[in-house]
């Protein structure tokens, strides 16, 4: 929620132009590496080797492999940072081709990349202690890390850009990249109490050749590759939508929109997807080093069954009211009514992969927990060719512009999902039972239900009240309500399953009930 609170600000002082496009740019390049190199390739790997030192050795083994993980990031990524900082003219150039057309974009592009780059070492080590205390069974303070990060970010960078800044030269859009570095410190400091009550202290610990540190970068070299798969689809993405010349913006918009619309999809998906995942990743990660693959199956099972029932729906309600949910929250400032229609466009083409998205979050660390990296690795390279061909043909005989990347990114995340779902079952002895299957097309239909009577719902009222912000608030306070009533009452004549358990789960914070009751012992 508070990413979101952050993305509000960003859209009200900034809108949807050329500063924007420069600072999105700037944070998504240490944000690729991130996803390569930190939370990524690194939580898969470390996280099941971790675990398997706390189940099987002793509490000072696993709290010497974690310094020597600790101490191998601020070597590594600590150099990765210093080339990115050197080499950030050519990041830009590869990233963004379009942006040296426009006067000032390009270096005001790479000013901000230089200056987000430390955000990288900060966010790893917080990755890393983020999985230490998930495999302690400690979820409140990590799943709070991020919320610590997007507070930062915002009163440091408000604070530098329009406090301090008119006082010692420093333009705006530069103080909020600044205060992405101060979340990111933030983020990393506030789990380190946790950290020591746990009895983890760091201690810098220098042996390349430990087998557990070992067998982590051997878990992390395919798991890059994977990775850097999803990073190649989101660089070619983002090149082609640097060059869409906008009817009304010129190359000044698509970016930013893409940007906008994906945060907000993120919204659903860390709640529902990486916050299950989370909490399923240490548990399964014990059934594997416990040889228990019923449990492990059944945990893996349900968790996928309370991912659809909540991401379907959510999928359906962004892509029918994406609009009044932009206007309600973006439209302001210098965000106005035509970045609302772009940026609902794009909103709508990402939904339509979110139930995938959230699923490949649970279903690739299961790979790694049960030591293989290899799968969806071959999977994450397979993505390259279906989004390079989607982006091709939506591009040249469609009209949607950029909202055919986002439609593009749909693609290769339903496809990840479809082959690994498959992949997984056949190397668990059977994952999509006949409970989890009729489950599911009960949810999508009760889903899609919903999403009919939403929509002429919302056509009523966007008639009669109209489309001023206020008219956007009202809309959202009928139609919201009214879709999970009628989804909620399809489910329960429809008798699914996992709808008990998030019905009395939703009362409280989801931080707090993951990793209780469905983790726990349910059987499909």
């Amino acid at each position: 929620m508070t990413g979101l609170v952050r993305e509000i600000v960003m859209a009200y002082l900034f809108g949807a132009g050329m500063a924007y496009d420069a600072f999105l740019l700037g944070f998504r390049i240490p944000n690729l590496a991130r996803d390569l190199f930190a939370e990524g390739a690194l939580s898969s790997a470390f996280i099941p080797t971790f675990t398997e030192y706390l189940t099987n050795r002793s509490k000072k083994e696993a709290a010497a492999l974690a310094n020597l993980v600790a101490t191998a990031i601020i070597v590594i990524v600590g150099a990765l940072c210093v080339l990115g900082i050197i080499f950030t003219p050519q990041l830009v150039r590869l990233l963004a081709p379009g942006y040296s057309e426009v006067p000032g974009k390009f270096e005001l592009s790479v000013t901000m990349t230089r200056i987000m780059f430390p955000f990288l070492l900060l966010v790893a080590l917080a990755a890393q202690a983020m999985g230490i205390l998930n495999a302690c069974n400690q979820f409140a303070v990590p799943a709070l890390a991020s919320t610590f990060f997007n507070v930062g970010s915002i009163l440091g960078g408000l604070a530098i850009g329009f406090w301090a800044g008119p006082l010692i030269g420093i333009e705006p859009i530069t103080g909020m990249a600044i205060g992405v570095v101060l979340g990111g410190a933030l983020q990393m400091v506030w789990q380190v109490p946790s950290l020591r009550r746990s009895g983890f202290r760091f201690r810098p610990r220098f042996d390349w050749s430990d087998p557990g540190l070992k067998r982590i970068f051997r878990l992390m070299a395919p798991a890059i590759l994977g990775a850097a798969a999803v990073q190649v689809n989101i660089a070619v993405n983002t090149n082609f939508a640097s060059q869409i010349q906008d009817p009304l913006r010129g190359p000044d918009g698509p970016v930013s929109w893409l940007g906008y619309s994906f945060r907000f999809m993120q919204l659903p998906l860390a709640l529902f997807g990486v916050a299950i995942a989370s909490a399923t990743l240490p548990t399964i990660s014990r059934s594997a080093a416990a040889g228990n693959l019923d449990q492990f199956r059944s945990t893996l099972s349900r968790s996928l069954g309370i991912v659809f029932l909540l991401t379907l729906p959510s999928s359906v309600g962004l892509a029918v009211l994406g609009e009044p949910m932009i206007a309600a929250i973006y439209q302001g400032g210098r965000f106005d009514a035509y970045d609302t229609q772009q940026t609902g466009l794009a909103l709508s083409c990402y939904a339509v992969g979110l139930a995938g998205y959230a699923a490949i979050k649970i279903l690739t660390p299961a790979f790694y927990a049960l030591g293989d990296a290899r799968t969806p690795m071959i999977v994450s390279l397979l993505s390259i060719a279906i989004n390079l061909a989607a982006v091709l043909l939506l591009l040249r005989y469609t009209q949607l512009g950029h909202a055919g990347l986002a439609l593009s990114t749909s693609a290769v995340a339903v496809f990840g999902f479809l082959i690994l779902v498959v992949a997984l079952g056949r190397k668990t002895g059977g994952l999509l039972g006949r409970e989890l299957l009729v489950s599911t097309l009960k949810v999508a239909l009760a889903a899609a239900a919903m999403g009919v009577a939403v929509a002429l719902l919302n056509r009523q009222v966007e008639a009669f009240l109209g489309l001023s912000r206020l008219a956007r608030l009202a809309q959202l306070a009928i139609c919201l309500p009214a879709g999970v009533a009628v989804f909620y009452g399809l489910c329960r004549l429809a008798r699914v399953a996992e709808l008990e358990w998030a019905s009395s789960a939703m009362a409280g914070p989801l931080r707090r009930w993951l990793p209780f009751g469905v983790l726990k012992s349910s059987k499909r």
